[in-house]
């Protein structure tokens, strides 16, 4: 519980071993008793006391520690609200400790991103968000630029001062070292994006090719169903999986082939479109066998995607190799593999990494952004520092540039929630699970 009234709920139900006024009892302290209703007792606990401002919320705030299990767990909670609490909102616990001031909402949102990582760098990198280390990179953006703001504005209210011709070299030099590092902060998200939603990557092939294989063999668990039938998968079966660190989103689709049954045909549709929309296909043959019309087609949908061609079952007598001439006129990457032996599944690891550069992605030396929100907000702050620039080219009067330059400044100060809306408030705390 969280708020002014939290201590005096917390009084009603909980009777201590060793009782003592609530002003003696110190912040940060577990005192150990029972949930009563009715002089009844509910459950042994622990409650820890945090006392206000030293919280995370900065209010009074108390947890219990039950035993555990739903019936406990449920009758303590009633209590509670049949006592005066109320049940928390969505990430309300994160959004007081924001507008209590306690963290920005670039750290708020944080929380959530950790809550949800799919991989320890998701979870590195979210700790480091929740320590404020991009948070004190934008506060120092941003104080470079107030730093020149302050000849503006004397230069915009004090006209009769000749000091326009040093403050716009000023100007021109701040946002030379400005653009340099917030161009810097937007490219980190490409790596950023790897780091939280993965590489979404499909399996694409023939029936039979072994697609469920492979699946199974990334996976090491028998997710898809593999059988000497063709067409065995009608629809995707997507998972993650980490690979060097980074999720992938692994999607197993319905083989390519020239299908009679309708259902069948929806499911190598929809193929060809998750196709269309993934980050790295890999392409997967039967090494055993000629390429076919079907196989073709699929060779196509690789030409212009991040692609890997697998020759599956080399432990048949092969008859595709690097030098089949179809394979090597695309001059994508070849491994061979026998996905039901789990033969070369290490190299498919290693050419991933070596596609998305994953081994360089070191989140000790450097700030990523990861959240679409941010990488918005500053693509439209080096929007406004090229208005700004042009503004200096065309000899513009310093009161249109500060226009651009507050502009700048808006922006940043939108990641951070100094001056963003409710509506945006809101729309963040909905993504949090109850409480939080």
């Amino acid at each position: 519980m969280s708020g002014e009234d939290s201590f005096k709920i917390l009084e009603k139900i909980f009777k201590p071993k060793n009782k003592q006024n609530l002003e003696e009892i110190k912040g940060y302290r577990i005192k150990y008793g029972n949930i009563v209703a009715s002089e009844k007792v509910i459950d042994e606990v622990l409650v820890s006391y945090f006392k206000a401002p030293k919280s995370y919320t900065t209010e009074n705030m108390c947890e219990i520690n039950s035993h555990g299990g739903n019936i406990i767990v449920k009758e303590i909670l009633e209590l509670c609200l049949k006592n005066g609490a109320r049940l928390a909102e969505p990430g309300e616990f994160t959004k007081r400790a924001f507008l209590n001031g306690r963290i920005d909402l670039l750290q708020a949102e944080s929380v959530i991103d950790i809550i949800n990582a799919k991989s320890k760098k998701e979870v590195r990198e979210g700790i480091k968000q929740l320590e404020g280390y991009l948070s004190k990179e934008i506060k120092e953006i941003k104080q470079e630029i107030m730093d020149v703001t302050i000849n503006m504005e004397v230069s915009i209210d004090y006209p009769e001062y000749d000091v326009d011709e040093v403050t716009i070299n000023q100007i021109s030099n701040m946002i030379n070292r400005v653009e340099m590092k917030l161009r810097k902060l937007e490219e980190s998200f490409e790596n950023g994006k790897i780091i939280k939603e993965g590489i979404k990557t499909v399996i694409l092939g023939k029936p039979n090719a072994g697609k469920s294989s492979l699946l199974n063999a990334i996976l090491k668990e028998e997710r898809a169903i593999v059988t000497e039938y063709e067409g065995t998968t009608r629809d995707t079966i997507e998972e993650f999986v980490t690979i060097k660190g980074i999720p992938l989103k692994l999607v197993d689709t319905a083989g390519i082939r020239n299908a009679k049954d309708e259902v069948e045909k929806i499911g190598i549709k929809k193929s060809k479109e998750l196709a269309e929309q993934a980050d790295l296909i890999i392409a997967i043959f039967d090494s055993s066998k000629e390429l076919s019309k079907e196989d073709i087609e699929i060779l196509d949908i690789l030409k212009n995607k991040k692609s890997i061609i697998i020759l599956n079952k080399i432990d048949l007598d092969p008859k595709l190799n690097e030098e089949t001439l179809e394979l090597k006129e695309l001059n994508k990457k070849i491994i061979k593999i026998s996905a039901l032996n789990n033969i070369g599944i290490e190299e498919l690891y290693d050419e991933i990494a070596n596609l998305f550069n994953l081994n360089e992605i070191n989140l000790d030396n450097e700030i990523v952004i990861t959240n679409l929100r941010h990488k918005a907000l500053i693509s439209k702050a080096l929007e406004s520092i090229s208005k700004t620039k042009d503004s200096i080219t065309n000899n513009m009067p310093i009161d249109i540039i500060s226009i651009f330059i507050k502009d700048i400044l808006e922006n940043l100060s939108n990641i951070t929630g100094e001056i963003v809306s409710e509506d945006i408030i809101d729309e963040i705390f909905a993504k949090f699970c109850l409480g939080k």
